[in-house]
């Protein structure tokens, strides 16, 4: 497949705001500023589809984009680290919970992980909470390409055993990964 037509369509703060599109639904999870909304511009091509920053916390709403006419990609609010209160980081978790859990259209589920660090306590919690839900989800390694590249299977294999999960490589300012990621959708939506 490849994406000749991606689209903003609307953000929401919860669930009930997030039209219903009769498409099947993949979202983004992730640590604050962990590369999903690079991700979204590098499948796309578009380095101007997803707003992004090097401020942790910047996406604060349920972003929705249409590929294709084929299925919407929602980019969800960062876990961890933000520049925002408890309170809003709180109110973020009880939205995302709602929508995580509530969303029919929700096919598949993607957790980005910095390749250039060990696996974060926050993203282990959301692994568990993943696994107790029982939610389709795999793990794309963000930022490969500042991994030495003598390391990288071993990174994907480390993250494999930790996470127990398909692990993808991913790399904004390099297109080689993108490929296979494209192809690991097309055939979890089918």
């Amino acid at each position: 497949m490849i994406i000749k037509k991606a689209q903003f369509i609307t953000s929401a703060q919860k669930l009930s705001q997030c039209p219903d599109f009769n498409l099947p639904e993949i979202a983004l999870l992730g640590r604050s500023n962990v590369g999903k909304s690079s991700f979204i511009n590098a499948i796309t091509n578009n380095s101007k589809l997803a707003k992004t920053s090097n401020k942790p916390g910047k996406t604060r709403l349920i972003n929705l984009f249409n590929f294709n006419e084929k299925f919407i990609v929602a980019d969800l609010p960062g876990y961890g680290y933000a520049q925002v209160s408890k309170e809003m980081q709180n109110e973020w978790q009880k939205n995302l919970e709602e929508y995580l859990l509530n969303r029919s259209s929700l096919k598949l589920l993607i957790q980005f992980i910095d390749s250039r660090h060990e696996i974060q306590k926050n993203d282990l919690q959301m692994q568990e909470w993943l696994f107790h839900h029982g939610l389709n989800s795999i793990v794309i390694a963000t930022k490969i390409d500042l991994t030495p590249k003598s390391k990288i299977l071993s990174k994907i294999n480390e993250l494999k055993k930790v996470t127990h999960r398909e692990v993808l490589p991913f790399s904004a300012v390099n297109s080689r990964y993108n490929d296979a990621i494209i192809k690991y959708l097309e055939t979890a939506l089918l």
